[in-house]
This record gives C-alpha cells, sequence and structure tokens, in this order.
C-alpha cells in the first residue's frame, strides 16, 4: 500500500482551501500551514482541522513534507518555492509563478538543478470535455484551425470601491487582469490546439484611476474595501482590461477579451476553435456540455455521451448527468501533481515550465500595449521560427 502524499500550504486565503480541498480528496495527508503571522497559522490549522500552525518557512521546512502548495500574494512565489525546491521538496505554485520573467526562469533553473516536481494550477485543463475537445482536434476532426477567439469575463472589481493587493503591483506585479486570468486563457488555447503563439498586439484599459488603498482588505473577488484605510485611495497602475490577438506557429489568428470589469460575469472562461471542418466552443461556466459545429448544422455535446475519449473517461469522476465543475478538475490536477511525485508522467500536468511561458505571454502584452506595436513572444521556439524565416527569406 502506498503511504499518503504528506502536504504543506502556505498561504490561508480562498484559493488556499481550495488546495486543501484537493489534497484531501487525492488522499493526501496534509501535515501543516503557514501563515502570515504564527497567530494566523495556529488559527487556521485549527480551523482546517490540520496538526501543525507553522510560525516560519524554515519550521515547515524542517517538517520535511513531501510536496509544498505555494498560494500566497504573488510577489512571494519565487522565494518561498526556491527555497523548498532548494529544500528537495516538490511544490505546487500558484499562477502567476513569479511577477517577472527573470525570476520565472529563476525558478525553473532552481527546480531543474534540484530535480523535483514542481506544477502550476492551469487546472481548466482538466474539465474533461477540454481534454476531449484536444483529442479531437488531435485526430483532425476538424480539420485544420484557422482562427480562434474567446474571452475571460470577470467582474470582481467593476466597482470603483472595490481593491485588494492584486491591485498593488509592488505585490501582485506590473499586469494584473491579463497575469491573472487572461494567462488561463492562453495556456488552455494553446494546450488544446497544440500550437503556440509566436507574436501579439494588446492594448490595455483601466477603468478608475484611483481606488481605495488596498491595505483596506477588500474581499479577493468582489465586494467594496472596508477599515482604517479604506478612505485612502491610490493611483491603479495595472489594467482592469487586455484585448490581444495572437499569431501561432501553425499560421492561424486568435483574439481574447480579458476583463475582471464585466458585470455580471464571475468567471466566463469561453474560447472557440473554428477548423476547415468543424468547430468546437466551451464556456467554463457551463463545462458539462460543449458547442460542435459543421458547415451543414450543430449539435451540442454533453460530458460522458456517446464514445469518449480516452482522457475524457480518465477525468470523468462522476456518471453523466451528475455535474463536475472547477472544484473536480482542481482536485484531478492536485491528483496528477502528486502522481508526477511518485514517478508518473501524466499527459497534460502543467509544470513550472508553463508558469514561464505564461510569463513570456505576460512581457509581451505588456510591451505591446505600451508601444502599440505588434510584439514578438519571447520564447527560445520562437526565437528558432524566427531564425528559420528569416533565412528562408534571405534565400
Amino acid at each position: 500500500m502506498t503511504a499518503p502524499v504528506r502536504a504543506a500550504i502556505i498561504g490561508t486565503g480562498m484559493i488556499a482551501a481550495a488546495h486543501l480541498r484537493g489534497a484531501r480528496d487525492a488522499s493526501a495527508q496534509v501535515i501543516g500551514v503557514l501563515g502570515s503571522t504564527a497567530e494566523r497559522s495556529r488559527q487556521t490549522a485549527d480551523d482546517w482541522n490540520v496538526p501543525v500552525g507553522y510560525s516560519s518557512v524554515e519550521e515547515l521546512i524542517n517538517d520535511r513534507p513531501d510536496v509544498v502548495h505555494i498560494c500566497t500574494p504573488n510577489d512571494t512565489h519565487v522565494s518561498y518555492a526556491i527555497a523548498a525546491t532548494d529544500a528537495g521538496l516538490h511544490t505546487i505554485v500558484e499562477k502567476p509563478v513569479a511577477t517577472t520573467l527573470s525570476d520565472a526562469r529563476a525558478l525553473a533553473d532552481a527546480v531543474r538543478r534540484a530535480g523535483t516536481i514542481s506544477t502550476v494550477p492551469y487546472v481548466y485543463r482538466y474539465h474533461p470535455l477540454v481534454r476531449e475537445i484536444r483529442a479531437r482536434i488531435q485526430s483532425g476532426v476538424f480539420g485544420r484551425v484557422l482562427t480562434v477567439h474567446g474571452s475571460y469575463l470577470q467582474d470582481w472589481l467593476v466597482s470603483p470601491e472595490a481593491s485588494t493587493w492584486r491591485v498593488d503591483p509592488a505585490i501582485g506585479g506590473p499586469s494584473r487582469a491579463f497575469a491573472d486570468i487572461g494567462t488561463h486563457w492562453c495556456d488552455l488555447v494553446e494546450f488544446v490546439t497544440g500550437s503556440r503563439f509566436t507574436e501579439l498586439h494588446a492594448r490595455t484599459s483601466i477603468a478608475y484611476a484611483d481606488r481605495p488603498d488596498p491595505r483596506a482588505g477588500g474581499a479577493s473577488f468582489g465586494g467594496d474595501a472596508t477599515g482604517e484605510h479604506a478612505a485612502e485611495r491610490v493611483r491603479v497602475q495595472t489594467e482592469d482590461t487586455a484585448v490581444v490577438t495572437f499569431l501561432s506557429d501553425h499560421g492561424y489568428l486568435a483574439n481574447t477579451v480579458i476583463s475582471q470589469v464585466a458585470a455580471g460575469r464571475k468567471n466566463r472562461l469561453w474560447f472557440e476553435i473554428d477548423g476547415s471542418e468543424g468547430s468546437a466552443v466551451f464556456n467554463q461556466e457551463q463545462p458539462e456540455s460543449v458547442w460542435l459545429g459543421r458547415e451543414n448544422g450543430s449539435t451540442i455535446l454533453h460530458r460522458g455521451e456517446g464514445t469518449v475519449s480516452a482522457d475524457q473517461a480518465r477525468l470523468n469522476r462522476t456518471p453523466p448527468g451528475h455535474p463536475q465543475g472547477w472544484t473536480d478538475a482542481f482536485a484531478a490536477f492536485i491528483a496528477d501533481s502528486y502522481a508526477a511525485v511518485r514517478g508518473a508522467v501524466p499527459d497534460g500536468l502543467p509544470t513550472v515550465e508553463d508558469g514561464v511561458r505564461s510569463l513570456e505571454l505576460v512581457d509581451a502584452v505588456l510591451g505591446s500595449a505600451r508601444t502599440g506595436d505588434r510584439t514578438a513572444i519571447e520564447h527560445p521556439l520562437n526565437d528558432t521560427l524566427t531564425a528559420e524565416t528569416s533565412t528562408t527569406e534571405a534565400a
């Protein structure tokens, strides 16, 4: 009988609680939690019914968990992850894995040196019907991909009084909406299509010139700021909306609208892939079905219907008609992460390299928005393609 994974969690907020649920779903033994203070750690340990509330990261590392879940504000991800990695511990690092591309690459380098597993929760890959669309693209059902378009819309910052640490670039990083949710959309499209974006053109906007001081403690997802600093306002420096057009290495164009100020949209990640033989639409808020289009008509495919791909079958956790959602996708991601720690190689598991990829995209979006120009996405594969194209054109 395999011993359960021993997991420790750094962070005590909403996303840390999701990691806790996923870890327990995967039969891990959650041995402790580290919060922003020793008191916060102890209180959360009591609330979560875990044995230890750590007083420091050193105490956590000395407890030798198999996996450390890092679920803290963005500017702390790299320091925690490298400390755990250098100690030989495996990690699951929330996205974005860093606030700069150089820091993300430093983390990936540390993971390679240590030979550890480090995964990143791009959990939308784990909706069974996402895998079904991917399998059908791989088998050629939709023909050649011609265009991709979609959006990721939320409304938790639609109020001018809403504010959290994510609004502060010193903590959240120089990009907010795109780094936070736009990278999810890009990761999903690149994963499903098996292609990679090579260049982009971006425009960004800020809805309100200022918001309450983030120290006022507004909710992470919705709610107006309250507290002693609520009357103080700070200048907003990170985008609420990004509109981005991409060129892929397969030659198709893609376009997305990313917004955290779309009233009534709670978590609408949506994409359409249009191929020469058919199209497919996925909406994360309705993950139990996908729209499939042909020139002579369209159909709605429900999870578990008909002959399903092996990848969909693996991730179908409940019978058809018993809905699965984000919580199930999160749990499946964590289960695959733990399987990798044990030596397996799960298909489609997002790793720290995918975290680096996201920062490459963030860098390009910020650069294009700043200059107004088309911008190449810095990546070794893209650089090779550019060099090959230049050589061909010169010949």
